[in-house]
């Protein structure tokens, strides 16, 4: 009894070793189909998304002479129906066979030198798997050749002021799409129409000028935003998203600002980096401070942009609630990556549920997006006139609307200073 038991057992693990063999045999033969390649062109870089049927393994190789990436996925074969894109950027041509060992060879073939790094995305909203290859100037050539220049920032010491500079991020991009509504629409896209005319609308304000993040459709990695903000010395930093919920019937607007927890979790990055403790915080570098006077110092100026993001959220709020209904009338917290400068005030705005149909139809009327650009414009203004950064246009505005300055004697000698009205 126990020996035919013991065959049927042993009869039982060979017929499943052998169905395990066999799926795992016809798996591995599953060649992986690139459906479609993409291609766009930023001023930081270049990126390819290669549009996969399934995940996949490859190799990355780096050659001279000429200058070119070859990329080998191994049992891979490319959907002939479609053309290659024209090259752009760093990219000269794209290139692609099969090889005698069965692998599907791609080259790109490069205008100048470029660094390329490659990553994979799985499936999101409308996208399957992707691998994505971003080519991004090498360290010798960013060297060498001359960076384009920023736009000027005004000294404090100029006499007329400087202008107050609002980054505005237009959220997701490129290979991101962000939410998709009902009738598929694209919150990348919602996001960049808003942060246009939100940026037009501030640079017709006296004294204020925008800067967006990305003015194109491409992706930018979340923490790069924060990086052209501080480039540009920009006093606020304004996210602008569309939400998403499985209930459809959800809708409205929210403001976002950092949360303590991810302050605590940023704090700690910024001082275990030698790259970002090198960096200006609020005008005083930390690297030549010692382990705990950077921690205060961090702390001061942390805790300053976070007060400063509350009071700026919360007017852009109440600019919010007159032109419709938003979730809940308090700002709210949490610890999304673009809120994170230390020394940048920051808030993150969800402009509605594009997840609502009725809400995702307000977001494609550009009389919304405008709407929408004018109070964020107006929430924005109302604090840096309740607290205008000094050397600025405003701040000398405010200086004047109040009148001069008069020094007065009180009765024991001392002087007094006071406003005249």
């Amino acid at each position: 009894m126990r020996s035919s038991a013991r065959t049927a057992i042993q009869q039982l693990l060979t017929g499943c070793l052998g169905l395990f063999v066999a799926v795992f045999v016809a798996s591995a033969a599953k060649p992986v189909t690139i459906k479609e390649v993409r291609l766009w062109a930023g001023p930081d870089g270049t990126r390819l998304v290669f549009d996969l049927s399934e995940p996949v393994e490859h190799s990355v190789l780096t050659l001279e002479n000429p200058d070119r990436v070859v990329v080998d996925i191994p049992g891979g074969v490319i959907d002939s129906s479609r053309a290659l894109p024209e090259g752009q950027g760093f990219v000269k041509q794209l290139r692609a066979a099969e090889q005698p060992n069965g692998d599907l060879r791609v080259v790109v073939d490069l205008s100048s030198p470029a660094e390329p790094r490659t990553f994979a995305v799985g499936p999101q909203q409308t996208y399957g798997h992707r691998l994505v290859m971003d080519l991004t100037p090498t360290s010798a050539s960013a060297k060498s050749s001359t960076p384009p220049p920023l736009s000027v920032v005004k000294a404090a010491a100029d006499a007329h002021g400087r202008d107050i500079i609002v980054a505005i991020d237009a959220g997701h991009g490129g290979v991101d799409p962000g939410s998709v509504g009902k009738r598929g629409t694209y919150e990348k896209h919602v996001t960049l129409a808003i942060a246009r005319r939100l940026k037009d609308r501030i640079d017709r304000e006296p004294g204020m000028r925008a800067v967006l993040t990305r003015d194109t459709d491409n992706f930018i990695e979340l923490r790069d935003r924060i990086v052209r903000a501080r480039r540009q010395q920009a006093d606020m930093f304004v996210s602008i998203h569309a939400d998403s919920y499985t209930n459809r019937s959800v809708a409205g607007s929210s403001v976002y600002v950092l949360s303590a927890r991810g302050a605590s979790d940023e704090s700690a990055r910024w001082l275990a980096d030698r790259e970002n403790a090198a960096d200006l915080i609020g005008g005083v570098k930390l690297d030549d401070k010692d382990s705990v006077l950077a921690s205060v110092l961090l702390d001061l100026s942390q805790s300053a942009s976070m007060s400063a993001s509350i009071d700026a959220a919360d007017k852009v709020m109440q600019e919010l609630y007159k032109i419709g209904n938003i979730t809940n009338r308090g700002v709210k917290h949490a610890g999304f990556i673009v809120l994170k400068s230390p020394d940048i005030p920051s808030m993150l705005v969800e402009t509605a549920f594009i997840s609502n149909p009725t809400e995702e139809a307000r977001l494609l009327d550009t009389k919304h997006q405008q709407r929408l650009a004018e109070a964020i414009h107006q929430g924005v203004r109302a604090y840096f006139y309740t607290n205008p950064p000094p050397g600025t246009v405003i701040a000398e505005l405010r200086s004047k609307a109040s009148g001069p300055t008069v020094i007065a004697s009180t009765a024991d000698g001392e002087k007094a200073s006071g406003t005249s009205n």
